[in-house]
């Protein structure tokens, strides 16, 4: 038994290993043209432009907080690869990648969500649980105590969820309601794994941890330059921007603008279906708001 044991024990830890080195694993750009003509047309986007709008024209507004849950079929373009390739990345992926190289700020979701406190790509390693480990071990070459450090890395199937701030206005001067997205938070699920004999019956917990708040206008220059996968079709491909752009995307209302500090849905409701109810109730009310304005 003894035998049996310490062979499953190895095959765990080889699994494991094996787990951490696809993880760990760096995208090298390919020697030769992995193609048959050179692609350009994503580098060379620029996102749509909005037009101008004058706050005379404001009729009514409404702030509205979505979640987009990235395992739906319809979103998953937003969530693969979650083992990075070459020629495509998924937008958890690609916004780390603008934090680290500063081509974006990310504020912090802990503070609020209304951008007032910056975050470093340090701190957001952190939340993911991706930094950088130390471990004391001999030497085999010395046999003096010395500090081995283990490379983190990020488990990008964790990212899984999206929360949306968006603004819902009528415009006057076009007659029309139009939405435009204000900031985008990923949000990590995960398992809480005990830390210690006290913290046993908290082990095996879910979690769900607000990562960081991206200011969308200044995403959308790089969100258009990136490639998005086309199931139809590779020669024809989107880019993020597009996608958030034509609003191809499945979510559900979590919180609107109110007069009780902002609440979220589940803090009045009892969770699960009442939650959706309440969901459904607001998209309605907004619908219905935008066709009584009109008469026949």
């Amino acid at each position: 038994m003894k035998r049996i044991a310490f062979f499953l024990l190895s095959g765990t830890l080889l699994l494991a290993s094996s787990l951490n080195g696809i993880a760990q694993r760096e995208v090298n750009e390919p020697l030769v043209n992995d193609g048959v003509y050179e692609r350009e047309t994503i580098k060379q986007r620029i996102p749509i432009p909005y037009p101008h709008l004058r706050e005379a024209d404001m009729m009514w507004t409404r702030r509205i907080w979505r979640n987009l849950d990235l395992r739906e079929r319809m979103n998953h373009p937003l969530y693969f690869p979650t083992v990075r390739m070459y020629d495509r990345s998924s937008l958890v992926q690609r916004l780390m990648d603008a934090i680290k190289y500063n081509e974006i700020n990310a504020y912090d979701a802990d503070v609020d969500d209304e951008f007032s406190t910056l975050i470093s790509y340090d701190q957001i390693l952190t939340k993911l649980g991706a930094q950088d480990t130390e471990r004391q071990d001999i030497s085999p070459t010395t046999g003096r105590d010395t500090t081995i450090i283990i490379p983190g890395s990020i488990n990008w199937t964790q990212v899984r969820e999206l929360e949306i701030k968006e603004e819902w206005f009528f415009d006057r001067q076009h007659s029309t309601m139009q939405v435009r997205i204000i900031g985008i938070c990923p949000i990590r699920v995960y398992t809480r794994i005990a830390q210690g004999q006290e913290d046993l019956e908290m082990g095996g917990e879910l979690l769900r941890m607000r990562l960081f708040w991206i200011y969308y206008p200044h995403a959308r220059s790089i969100l258009a330059n990136t490639a998005v996968f086309n199931e139809t079709n590779d020669a024809q491909r989107n880019s993020f921007d597009d996608i958030f752009f034509k609003r191809k995307f499945s979510s559900y209302i979590v919180q609107e603008s109110n007069v009780f500090d902002n609440r979220r849905i589940s803090v009045y409701t009892f969770g699960g279906i009442p939650n959706m109810q309440e969901s459904e109730r607001i998209r309605s009310e907004m619908f219905t708001f935008e066709h009584d304005l009109w008469e026949y």
